[in-house]
């Protein structure tokens, strides 16, 4: 193949790939909706026990990211804004800073690493050992009983994560700013909420529940489209992770685009 038939591989692939995406996640909304009036719907605890895995478990990893990176760029922010004299600005940047984009942008990262991964190989080890044709014999939709749970419990728990690492991050940036930068505690408190409107906030969470329709979406296609044994499980796993992370990062500069234009 040429230069240009391999361009062409390339986007008929993608193509592909973008079509089944969409497809399972146009078959997932249906069950969720369609899904409660039929009978045998996946049972309460299926989907609290995704839940726990994917917000209860990622607790202290997002917990331990985001008070990092709150103290990380409140010493970056202070280090030139002490040129001008104006440390007390310190506390809006990490507060915004946070809420707005990094809150959400790392969190979503750090369960893609965790939970994407976790779901591709699940439902990969499913798919290669014939479990889900399996349940196809027995009259039961992969989807309806695979998928959704999971959809439902990265919906929910990514921006309920989310909000977990806006607090610890602020409370990251609050403890340099008065312990190293010697600011007033209450100052700075009330310049960290001064400066931060409620779009800053829900800007965030909107990004985040979009996050986690595309985790669960890439994690759930990846792992149902498994092939070829243990390496193919392998495969599918990388390939989730990979494409969660540049997904992610995409849409976090579709969307933030969309707001800010929104805005003017």
């Amino acid at each position: 193949m040429n230069f240009v038939e391999r361009i062409g591989a390339v986007i008929l692939i993608t193509g592909r790939h973008i079509k089944g995406v969409l497809a399972l996640l146009f078959e997932t909304i249906y069950w969720i909706v369609v899904g409660p009036f039929k009978k045998k719907f996946p049972k309460p605890d299926g989907v609290f026990s995704q839940m726990v895995f994917a917000g209860f478990d990622s607790l202290i990893i997002a917990a331990f990211v985001a008070f990092f990176t709150g103290i990380v760029i409140a010493m970056q922010s202070a280090y030139q804004l002490a040129r001008f004299g104006a440390n007390i600005y310190v506390a809006p940047m990490v507060s915004i800073g946070i809420a707005r984009e990094l809150g959400p942008v790392l969190t979503a990262l750090v369960v893609a690493g965790r939970v994407g991964a976790a779901i591709a190989a699940e439902l990969g080890t499913m798919k290669v050992t014939e479990q889900i044709e399996a349940l196809e014999t027995m009259a039961l939709n992969p989807v309806r009983y695979l998928v959704v749970p999971r959809f439902l419990a990265l919906l929910v728990m990514l921006p309920c994560l989310t909000i977990f690492a806006d607090i610890l991050g602020i409370f990251g940036g609050f403890l340099v700013g008065v312990f190293q930068l010697g600011l007033n505690p209450y100052r700075y408190i009330t310049f960290s909420f001064q400066f931060m409107l409620f779009k800053d906030f829900w800007t965030g969470i909107v990004k985040s529940a979009c996050f986690g329709i595309i985790k669960a979406m890439i994690g759930c296609y990846m792992g149902l489209r498994t092939k070829g044994g243990a390496e193919g499980v392998g495969k599918s796993t990388t390939s989730s992770v990979v494409t969660s992370f540049i997904l992610i990062i995409l849409f976090d500069v579709i969307l933030t685009g969309l707001f800010y234009f929104a805005n003017k």
